[in-house]
């Protein structure tokens, strides 16, 4: 895939720094998905000694990308996204300097990752094509959640009458045998993930992330491998806020402002 030089931005965007301003991110101001937290740990869940092709899909701004190629030096990245404003976004920041270190280990693919198998192949995605695979799926179901029809932001929050299931037929299409998913969603949600991934990936490690001790897993961080037979683990969660305030803990501040990974192992 050629890049052509990045255009500007055609919507009102702000400038946000992650990392501890490892990484620079162009974002629209309003009507449409901001990325934060989940892109961060998305990212970080990688393990430090990961290799080859991610292909992140529905990457959006391109935030968890951006993140993964600046800790991961052996990788290269694929931004995968149907909107295009939000891929011109992403274009515009690997021109920024700041991300001059990781940049040119970045390319973009605007797909529609739900389409039909002819259709995503001719478009770019074809089998095969990832050694990783990372997502970040709209967390909500069409039927059982409303949304406003008047804001962008539908389709990065909502899934279709589908649910996560095309989501699951792509990145099994894309990734090689042996290659890992990793992905982040609700963790009420964990059952349809679950359904989704059991016959089609192994060695499944499920990280529960918890807002403050004691309380309930908010969010799943969740990695597999394509076609292995190893038995699913729960590891311990990961608690990122203290017990008063909003402080983060000292882990996962320094995985927000420090860059670091969560230390999870790569499985077979």
């Amino acid at each position: 895939m050629t890049e052509t030089a990045s255009p500007e931005p055609v919507v009102e965007t702000t400038r946000d720094a992650f990392l501890g301003g490892r990484v620079h991110v162009y974002q629209p101001a309003k009507g449409r998905h901001r990325a934060g937290l989940d892109a961060v740990y998305l990212a970080a869940a990688l393990p430090d000694d990961t290799t080859g092709h991610v292909v992140d899909l529905g990457a959006g701004v391109g935030t968890a990308g951006y993140c993964a190629a600046s800790r991961l030096e052996n990788i290269s990245v694929s931004l995968v996204d149907i909107d295009p404003v939000v891929l011109n976004l992403a274009r515009h920041g690997l021109s920024d300097p700041e991300n001059a270190s990781f940049a040119g280990r970045i390319k973009i693919l605007e797909a529609d990752i739900t389409a039909k198998g002819n259709i995503r192949h001719s478009s770019g995605l074809t089998p095969n094509l990832a050694d990783h695979v990372i997502m970040n799926p709209p967390y909500y179901e069409a039927d059982r959640f409303r949304a406003s029809p008047k804001t962008d932001k539908v389709g990065a929050h909502m899934l279709d009458e589908r649910g996560l299931d095309p989501w699951a037929k792509t990145a099994t299409d894309i990734v090689r045998d042996g290659g890992s998913l990793t992905m982040i969603f609700r963790a009420d949600g964990l059952q349809d993930v679950l359904q989704v991934l059991s016959k089609r990936f192994g060695a499944i490690d499920i990280l529960p992330m918890h807002p403050r001790p004691g309380a309930p897993a908010t969010r799943i961080l969740l990695r597999a491998i394509r076609a292995s037979k190893a038995p699913l683990q729960l590891l311990p969660g990961l608690v990122l806020h203290t017990s008063e305030g909003s402080e983060f803990k000292e882990d996962a501040r320094a995985v927000m402002r420090d860059g670091a990974g969560l230390g999870l192992k790569s499985r077979r």
